[in-house]
């Protein structure tokens, strides 16, 4: 993705811009409008709209929380929501709620802009989505190991 920000309230951006997969195949572009920011309780939230080819629009909701054990040893958990308002056989999305993901980070920072983490993410798909994966012989549940590094600046 890459987006434009703009602070449009203390703790809150809107946010426009373009969004490309490049999987599943095949590659789709989309142009991305949305918010970000800190909700009350100190959730991020980031929800945005897509609106794709062919009249596909879809929408995503992410939250997260952040429990600082130390200074520098934070616990994430994430929820990640994905809806589309139309099929896509191409790449295997269907109508309404297509996936959840749910995730737990740990991560160590060493500096607050540097900080290498594992986690565990849990993908789950529905309805029409599930569907095209049970015909492509995929699982409609996952669970997946991470590790990576959070860099910004």
């Amino acid at each position: 993705q890459a987006l434009y920000s703009r602070a449009i309230a203390p703790y809150w951006d809107l946010q426009v811009g373009w969004r490309h997969d490049i999987r599943p195949k095949p590659d789709r572009d989309w142009l991305a409008i949305g918010f970000e920011g800190l909700a009350p309780y100190w959730f991020e939230v980031d929800a945005a709209a897509f609106i794709g080819e062919g009249g596909q629009v879809g929408a995503r909701l992410e939250a997260e929380y952040e429990w600082m054990f130390t200074q520098r040893w934070v616990l994430s958990p994430e929820l990640k929501v994905n809806l589309h308002t139309k099929n896509d056989e191409a790449t295997g999305t269907g109508s309404g709620l297509s996936d959840t993901e749910l995730g737990l980070r740990l991560r160590y920072e060493i500096r607050r802009e540097f900080a290498p983490y594992i986690g565990v993410n849990w993908v789950k798909k529905y309805g029409n989505t599930a569907d095209f994966a049970r015909d492509e012989g995929e699982d409609t549940d996952d669970v997946q190991f991470v590790a990576g590094v959070r860099a910004w600046f």
